[in-house]
């Protein structure tokens, strides 16, 4: 969700939404005390259009066709709703135990990486028996070369199996280690949806863990696990966008990001062991520089 520009005066910023909605371009209104009415648009690819239309309804904001094109809003929104309101009718009443998983606190990509993460701690019985995922580890040979070529790969992935770069995501060692990194991703991971969209969370996730998971396998061996390296780097894309680009609608309270580098250093510098610190700062590091070039787009607009 993105704002685009404010306008002034309430009846012209609701016919312009109303005329924008007719154009099949969700947008809701927010009252600004100092700007007057700011208008957010709901699908980032559909911003550049309704960029457009808001620059050619400043200039002439009185043409008939905004006032002829809005009237039929009400219309339509009617008949969505009563559409929706009979696409509910058929949803068996079993399937509103859902809802309050996915509609309000979860974004729902994000509810399916937090249950197919407690699914493999629960299938790994609370990590004691990691034999039970072997297959979900990036490797299970030992790296022989530290140094990045072909054969630093792991063997495994060579040959086809390219699900291993990212499955160590899944992987806990410890009760705590799986609640912490499924509070963080319950946050950042529903905000990216909510502001964003669900593809958008999927991209920096692949992204992020493929990096992070072979950089902790070249510096360290194939055992390790967690979506921490995932964390960080949604940690630091939200901080840096957020920073860059407020009206992205992406916001770390200062706080959260020192605690969170507090927490990096204190695992970098050994006074937490046995952490994936590489997998956590190659994940940081896309993610702060993928923040830092999406905001440039907008920066300039």
């Amino acid at each position: 969700m993105r704002l685009i520009g404010h306008l002034t005066e309430e009846s012209a910023a609701r016919a312009f939404a109303d005329y924008l909605y007719v154009q099949g371009i969700e947008n809701h209104l927010e009252q600004d005390k100092n700007d007057g009415w700011g208008i957010w648009i709901s699908d980032e690819d559909k911003i550049a259009r309704a960029t457009d239309l808001l620059t050619a309804f400043r200039q002439n904001p009185a043409d008939p066709k905004y006032k002829k094109e809005a009237e039929g809003a009400a219309e339509l929104r009617e008949q969505q709703q009563k559409e929706q309101k009979t696409y509910r009718k058929r949803i068996r009443n079993r399937r509103d135990l859902f809802r309050p998983l996915t509609s309000s606190g979860f974004g729902p990509l994000t509810f399916v990486m937090i249950l197919a993460s407690v699914v493999v701690f629960f299938l790994s019985r609370f990590a004691e028996n990691l034999e039970a995922v072997r297959d979900l580890f990036i490797s299970s040979y030992m790296l022989e070369t530290r140094s990045f070529s072909w054969e630093a790969i792991p063997i495994e992935i060579r040959h086809g199996e390219i699900w291993r770069l990212i499955t160590p995501i899944f992987i806990h060692m410890g009760v705590l280690h799986i609640v912490f990194n499924m509070l963080w991703l319950r946050d950042l991971g529903s905000m990216i949806e909510h502001r964003q969209s669900s593809l958008h969370l999927l991209i920096l996730t692949l992204v992020i863990a493929a990096c992070s998971n072979l950089g902790q396998y070249l510096n360290s061996g194939p055992i390790f696990g967690g979506m921490s390296g995932v964390v960080y780097g949604l940690l630091g894309y939200i901080w840096i966008r957020g920073k860059f680009d407020p009206a992205s609608g992406l916001f770390l309270h200062p706080y959260n990001v020192v605690m969170m580098l507090v927490w990096y250093f204190a695992c970098l510098f050994n006074f937490i062991p046995h952490v994936a610190n590489t997998a956590h700062g190659v994940g940081l590091g896309i993610g702060i520089a993928w923040g830092y070039v999406s905001s440039l787009r907008y920066r300039r607009s």
